[in-house]
């Protein structure tokens, strides 16, 4: 029996070849699209799913009104904390450190570092290659290394050298080797190539809003979370009402402080905040969505496809119901045949997976690779599953035929026949619309982030970070003032400025400001350190008023320019806002004039909103300390030469020994909405899929279709009837059923995109010319691909389809 029916779907594969290639191209492609999305999910999901005891260890976010939703918390919060509530085992803070160089006699090693303290290793157990994890990190004096970094520096005998010596250039410090660890091999956010104490950890032991850690809390098994969540976030409303006092600045009742935990093995996904290199759960949800989507239309392919192959067998079924086969042997057989199919893309899905993945890694800047056995199990029984669900309805149809009309021939004019095929063809429409819906707007947004403007101008301009040193006595800001002299003396170097924030990177230094006339004004503002040429320097535009005049001592003291964000917030227009004085929380009593008001920057990238900023002299306060960049402007004329001219001044004069790296500004800044492209550039190729896929599927069912009305076609020739009418009969159908699709489709291209543009705070208003196109669109692939099989048809020979009758 089987071998029969494997030689019954063999004869129709045959018979149907174009159908057949066409199940299998699609099915292979939109399967390939789910496997790729899916491995990417589940990349993301494994991380930290090696650290023993996961389930207990929380990620502390922390969320105000001046803020919202932080990564980072306060050192007493995660210590006092665990001393107040018996739910809490232990705590952790922890920093990434950036780069330094460390250095052992003629060795050096340029690595990434963090920062935590001697509970680092109990919650995150690296493999220990050599040294304790008892106290390894216990004082400032003592450095823990990875194994790479130890065998960089001390060579072949690295494992010996616990009790060595180390000196970092960040502070000229000599470390002792404590202990030396191994990277897991698994997936995680924590990658430290060395990790030693934050030497300003002791003075924050009082600082409950000095919000500057990443904060773990290790927790007693069946603790609920919820009520621990409440009384962290009563503890820290206590600590704002204290510091509002002391401060002098009213709180904003309507959103006290809220403190969240985030479960560890959730972090990377889950976080309520940026989190510790986050991944995007929200764009890899809707990806997986849409790659469901795919895989549906594949299979609605394949269900019409069988559907309307159904007049072709509709004598087989009947022949085999008169000599005994029963509904569920013709229901396994269809399924055989289904499945047949299915297996067969299935493999060159496979095969397509391993061709594509390299690329797709370097599109993601991930290393996935395909060696989990579960997938292949999953898959397995996606595969089995899918076949069951898209082989069981045309399964089922076919095998429900009368064998008295089949056998008369009347099928073929089944009204059950057209309504199913008519409404899979209207749900396969549906889908291809909503694709080139969401991916028109997807485009208008990412295009209108692209051409904003962004309040200054910064093309021909580079940015060079410096290496900050001096960490006991502040960050050495002559180091700045001695590098923009030099580097302003190279040829084709047009000017060099320098600021606090860095643009494309966001702003930081934040502090609560208070209007000297009226002290329940208040707003959270950014520090913006900048030197005398800045605002030149990017043309940033004046609303009104004037720039500091550093030859004025009162400009330069308590002198500012604002920008028009931080006018709003006070309640002032530009105009409005000149002359105003109001008190800093970085300076103690000492009140700042507004002397100008300038045009919002973006700093953090367009789909965050501006923040309020007050510009001011770099050199007044603490703030010089922070200054560790040059931004440097370059001759248009021989652009190649001046930055050779700039590499060998830096790897010879500024920093010898030290890795030269430099971007433009506008490119550095490009990078803020380099997520939102690769959302656009996967969504369109994810519609041309669909659109292929879709327009395949047309193809070949409007093959099976007019073939069937070829008697009819022969007919109406014979009458009389032109070539126009003839084509226009047989492609009107499937333009009204395309029509009534992108209706449908309107309302959920509309929810889905409203619900994506939330996500910025700079967007298009929702435009109406997508929805329109797509049916325009829609409506010319259709009759394309319907009238160029019509037309075909107009060309039979009629003597072939008259003789009988």
């Amino acid at each position: 029996m089987l071998k029969n029916w494997l030689k019954i779907a063999f004869i129709n594969y045959r018979k149907n070849w174009l159908s057949t290639v066409i199940n299998i191209l699609g099915l292979s492609v939109g399967l390939c699209v789910f496997l790729l999305i899916y491995i990417h999910w589940q990349d993301e999901k494994s991380y930290e799913q090696w650290v023993p005891n996961k389930e207990n260890i929380y990620f502390v976010e922390n969320g105000n009104a001046s803020f919202g939703i932080m990564s980072s918390s306060s050192y007493p919060e995660i210590f006092v904390s665990k001393e107040k509530f018996s739910e809490i085992e232990d705590g952790l803070v922890y920093n990434e450190w950036g780069k330094q160089k460390l250095t052992v006699g003629g060795n050096s090693a340029y690595v990434s570092g963090s920062v935590s303290i001697d509970s680092f290793f109990k919650f995150f157990p690296f493999e220990k290659v050599a040294g304790n994890y008892q106290n390894a990190l216990s004082d400032n004096g003592k450095i823990a290394l990875s194994e790479k970094t130890a065998k960089t520096l001390f060579g072949d005998d690295y494992q010996d050298a616990i009790g060595k010596s180390v000196k970092t250039d960040s502070d000229d410090k000599i470390y002792v080797v404590s202990a030396i660890y191994k990277l897991p091999e698994n997936n995680t956010v924590f990658k430290p190539d060395f990790i030693h104490r934050n030497p300003y950890m002791e003075e924050s032991k009082d600082q409950w809003t000095n919000y500057n850690y990443n904060g773990f809390l290790r927790l007693k098994p069946g603790t609920d979370i919820k009520t621990l969540e409440q009384k962290l976030s009563k503890q820290m409303q206590e600590q704002d009402e204290i510091s509002s006092k002391k401060w002098g600045y009213a709180l904003d009742k309507k959103n006290p402080a809220m403190v969240y935990l985030t479960p560890l093995s959730k972090m990377k996904l889950d976080s309520r905040s940026s989190g510790i290199n986050k991944g995007d759960k929200k764009s890899i949800m809707i990806l997986l969505g849409l790659s469901v989507l795919i895989l549906a239309l594949s299979g609605i392919n394949l269900i019409n496809l069988k559907t309307a192959q159904a007049s072709q067998r509709a004598k087989e079924v009947g022949v085999r119901k008169v000599v005994g086969s029963t509904k569920s042997s013709l229901v396994l057989q269809f399924l055989m045949e289904t499945f047949l199919i299915c297996l067969v893309a299935y493999m060159v899905a496979f095969a397509m997976v391993e061709l594509f993945l390299p690329s797709y890694n370097q599109f993601l800047d991930k290393e996935i690779k395909l060696n989990d056995p579960r997938l292949f199990l999953y898959t397995g029984l996606l595969l089995i599953l899918f076949s069951l669900i898209s082989g069981l309805i045309p399964a089922l149809y076919l095998s429900n035929f009368k064998p008295i009309n089949t056998l008369k021939g009347n099928f073929a004019r089944s009204r059950q026949g057209v309504w199913l095929r008519n409404s899979i063809l209207t749900l396969q429409l549906i889908i291809s619309s909503f694709f080139i819906i969401c991916s028109l707007i997807i485009h208008t947004q990412v295009s209108y982030m692209m051409n904003k403007d962004l309040g200054f101008q910064g093309d021909q301009a580079i940015q060079i970070y410096f290496k900050k040193t001096n960490w006991e006595n502040g960050f050495n800001f002559k180091k700045y003032q001695r590098l923009k002299a030099e580097m302003a003396r190279i040829p084709g170097v047009t000017d060099v400025t320098g600021s606090v924030n860095s643009l494309g990177s966001g702003t930081a230094n934040g502090s609560v400001v208070k209007l000297a006339t009226d002290t329940t004004k208040t707003v959270q503002t950014m520090l913006g350190g900048i030197d005398e040429n800045f605002l030149k320097f990017y043309k940033i535009k004046f609303l009104s008023g004037r720039d500091l005049n550093w030859k004025k001592a009162s400009d330069t003291i308590n002198g500012a320019v604002v920008n028009e964000t931080f006018a709003g917030k006070l309640g002032y227009n530009p105009k409005t806002a000149l002359g105003k004085e109001f008190f800093t929380g970085w300076d103690g009593k000492k009140k700042y004039q507004i002397l100008g008001v300038v045009k919002d920057v973006n700093y953090s990238g367009v789909n965050q909103p501006v923040e309020p900023i007050v510009y001011f002299n770099y050199d007044r306060n603490w703030v010089k300390n922070n200054m560790s960049n040059l931004q440097i402007k370059i001759s248009g004329n021989d652009i190649k030469g001046t930055l050779e001219n700039i590499k060998e001044f830096w790897t010879t004069k500024a920093e010898p020994g030290y890795p030269y790296d430099y971007e433009f500004v506008d490119k550095q800044f490009a990078k803020t909405f380099e997520k939102f492209q690769k959302q656009q550039t996967l969504f369109t190729t994810l519609n041309i899929v669909v659109l292929v896929i879709a327009l395949l599927g047309l193809f070949a069912l409007s093959s099976l279709l007019i073939e069937q009305k070829l008697k009819d076609v022969a007919i109406k020739k014979t009458l009389g009837a032109d070539e126009k009418t003839i084509v226009w009969d047989l492609t009107k159908r499937f333009l009204l059923i395309c029509v009534i699709a992108v209706l449908i489709s309107m309302p959920f291209g509309y929810y889905a995109m409203n619900e994506w543009l939330k996500d910025f705070a700079y967007r298009i208003d929702m435009p109406v010319w997508p929805y329109v196109l797509s049916l325009f669109l829609l409506l010319i692939l259709t009759f394309v691909v319907v009238s160029f099989k019509a037309y075909r048809a107009t060309k039979i020979n009629l003597v072939k389809y008259l003789k009988y009758e």
